[in-house]
């Protein structure tokens, strides 16, 4: 188990973040830090640049750029910034988060096609196909890596090749999944590609951030639909200014987060990280399976970030229960979100291993209330 573990904490965050980060994460949010700092804006400049690095190995192609405010925030930087008043996005959802990409994109009024797969089913690359060699005027693709509703993990790999077929700008909303699992954006063809600094890097929430292929973001360029989330002019002022931010930063965020990089390089980098997740993730489905709980998704389709299960089929069982009793056991899970069926998910990313999962699945063995 890591030594770094929060020893004031009563419980684990078993959620897809905010997630249990390492003390020494949270040490280093303790000093104050000063936005003009030269030191602190040359370490926002560092944390750029790692960021390119776990991203693609085509660094030369692609930068990033740092904006406030939760995940949701990024996506929205980019759906407002990336898409010109002629432009068309079409949206691949199977969830609340592919959802919420369509409602940013219909507040702003931007041209808008959606292919809506359900909850429990992939998105598909032959569906996209279909649809984009039935409509040219569509000039942008947009869809969620790891889809945290139910723990679906969507092919992206597929989807790019499509979308760059047919010449497409391509959009990854990679929240939960960046820094946890193993991907080139270059290879993946993706144009903009979003994440947060509380997912798998194990930093803590205040901002997000783009990590985009340089031409792309230097299209978006004067097309900005707000002036906080303009995507161009927030990089254009970190790229002129050494790291400076347009406003007012999440200084000590920002530090934690540069602190989060540097254990995830001493982890072993994001292939450690992954194997960590997916062992957790094998562990907890096991587990609950064994002791006669159902998995929402099958195997081919689950992430190892998140996993949904439906609730035992029991007059007595209720969420709220098993959540407070876990809680005094040392757990925090997280209720369900879909639609078709009663749920409820558990997350295995941060500072969490194998042997915490093992403790859940006896805490949950030891609290099944609806068996008595």
């Amino acid at each position: 188990m890591n030594q770094t573990r929060p020893t004031d904490n009563p419980y684990l965050l078993l959620t897809p973040g905010p997630l249990t980060t390492s003390s020494t994460v949270r040490e280093a949010m303790l000093r104050d830090w000063c936005t003009w700092d030269r030191d602190y804006n040359e370490l926002v400049q560092a944390i750029r640049q790692k960021l390119v690095r776990l991203a693609t190995s085509q660094v030369e192609d692609y930068t990033s750029v740092l904006i406030q405010g939760s995940g949701t925030f990024c996506v929205e930087a980019v759906v407002s910034s990336a898409i010109p008043a002629d432009g068309k996005l079409l949206i691949l959802t199977n969830g609340a988060y592919g959802d919420r990409i369509v409602e940013m994109a219909q507040v702003y009024g931007i041209a808008t096609e959606v292919i809506d797969f359900g909850e429990v089913t992939k998105a598909n690359a032959e569906v996209l196909e279909q649809r984009l060699a039935a409509d040219a005027t569509i000039t942008h693709v947009a869809v969620v890596h790891s889809e945290t509703t139910t723990g679906m993990l969507n092919p992206i790999k597929e989807i790019g090749e499509v979308a760059k077929k047919y010449g497409k700008v391509y959009i990854v909303d990679a929240m939960s999944s960046f820094g946890g699992i193993p991907m080139d954006a270059a290879e993946l063809s993706i144009d903009f590609l979003i994440s947060s600094a509380n997912k798998c890097i194990q930093g803590v929430p205040g901002f997000g951030f783009v990590i985009a292929k340089t031409s792309a973001l230097i299209k978006c360029k004067g097309l900005a639909r707000t002036l906080s989330l303009d995507l161009y002019s927030q990089w254009k002022t970190m790229e002129e200014q050494n790291g400076k931010w347009r406003y007012t930063s999440p200084t000590h965020v920002v530090r934690a987060f540069y602190q989060a990089l540097i254990e995830l390089e001493a982890e072993g980098g994001v292939e450690k990280r992954y194997e960590r997740y997916q062992r957790n993730q094998q562990l907890l489905a096991e587990g609950m399976e064994r002791i006669g709980f159902r998995i929402l998704l099958p195997k081919e389709s689950q992430s190892p970030f998140i996993t949904s299960f439906y609730y035992p089929e029991s007059e007595a069982f209720t969420f709220a229960q098993l959540y407070e009793r876990l809680k005094q056991a040392g757990f925090v899970i997280y209720p369900g979100k879909i639609s078709q069926a009663d749920t409820f998910r558990i997350g295995n990313i941060g500072e969490v291993y194998p042997e915490d999962i093992e403790r859940l699945i006896a805490a949950i063995e030891n609290n099944r209330f609806w068996l008595e």
